[in-house]
């Protein structure tokens, strides 16, 4: 069973290698401040329980992008739905509400490896993959006694985006699909709709903090050019000019 304590050590070894991993001039160290909509996969389950199958998702990143393309990032989010327990009969039967609240969190921590493109352009677009841990967790309440479920479920899942700016803070968008099969299904409503998956597809914005790494092709070549025209602008010592003293002509003796 998954507790809160494994959770808290995934976020203390995540911020660890955010804070640990020095920037270096063949790369770039980035943090990544992310929020946007989850839907899940097992549509009809999470319409049934919680009358709707998506929500808000939050969570953080830390990534690695080499001067070649390729990146490496690992993160955590968080998605969670309040709702309340029902009984359905059968498949296309009305959905009985029960009045037992329910909650349920989906937490994936995550990594993945992709390539950007047009690195050191304003816009630089990327697409990646790689695979997650997600810890499930349910809890209810039935006539005064709690119950819980906690579960971990490896996952896969792809994504793409594009992130825009050069300089230490930069925005970024990213769209992504997720699957993370025999999480659920074995009783209750998701049994009932043949739904087990806990995966889905998701929208999120995202903040970037870069730190380090090399300048980008334009900046130094800018650098080059503003260095050509200040060398060109200093003018030289004028040596042939006749207001130099010359040395043949003797100094003048007092009167």
């Amino acid at each position: 069973m998954i507790s809160r304590s494994h959770l808290r050590l995934a976020l203390v070894a995540l911020a660890a290698l955010g804070l640990s991993a020095a920037p270096s001039p063949a790369g770039e160290l980035a943090a990544q401040v992310q929020a946007g909509y989850f839907g899940l996969t097992a549509s009809e389950s999470a319409d049934a329980v919680f009358g709707t199958s998506g929500g808000l998702t939050w969570g953080g990143a830390a990534r690695f992008s080499f001067d070649l393309g390729v990146y490496v990032t690992a993160g955590v989010r968080t998605f969670s739905k309040e709702g309340e327990r029902v009984f359905v009969a059968g498949r296309g039967d009305p959905v009985a509400r029960l009045g037992f609240p329910l909650s349920m969190r989906i937490t994936p921590i995550f990594a993945t490896v992709g390539y950007r493109f047009r690195q050191g352009h304003l816009i630089v677009p990327y697409a990646g993959l790689g695979g997650s841990i997600n810890l499930f967790r349910e809890e209810s309440d039935v006539a005064g006694l709690a119950y819980e479920e906690s579960t971990s479920k490896a996952g896969f899942h792809v994504a793409g985006g594009a992130e825009i700016g050069r300089g230490r803070f930069r925005f970024g968008t990213e769209v992504g699909w997720s699957t993370v099969p025999s999480a659920v299904g074995v009783a209750g409503v998701s049994k009932v709709y043949g739904e087990d998956n806990v995966g889905g597809w998701s929208v999120v914005g995202k903040l970037v903090i870069a730190f380090g790494g090399k300048k980008d092709a334009k900046d130094a070549e800018s650098e080059t050019e503003s260095d050509e025209e200040t060398s060109e602008s200093e003018p030289e010592p004028d040596t042939e000019s006749g207001d130099q003293p010359s040395d043949s002509e003797p100094p003048s003796e007092p009167q």
